[in-house]
């Protein structure tokens, strides 16, 4: 997947989306608007990571294998790598 296509949406659609985002709330609102969608994502990752390790350690405790969720932690990176270098691209271009 190339960094400028996320979800199948390409360059221009996300200049667009932010010309959009521009003329609805002014260019004064959007650091606020991004600073709260960082905290919601910190948030949903802190409740992920938490769930993660009670799910772990409940395993561990009734002696279940662990070891698929290596497989979904590098799925799971996969996708968190691309929400990253397409949030970054978007910052870079605000």
């Amino acid at each position: 997947m190339q960094a400028s296509i996320f979800l199948f949406i390409g360059t221009t659609e996300i200049m667009f989306i932010l010309f959009i985002v521009v003329m609805v709330f002014g260019a004064d609102k959007i650091p606020e608007i991004a600073r709260g969608l960082g905290k919601g994502m910190r948030m949903l990752k802190d409740a992920s990571s938490d769930i993660k390790s009670e799910i772990t350690k409940s395993a561990e405790k009734n002696g279940i294998d662990t070891s698929i969720t290596k497989d979904v932690q590098e799925e799971l990176n996969k996708v968190r790598d691309e929400v990253e270098d397409f949030a970054g691209s978007v910052k870079r271009k605000m």
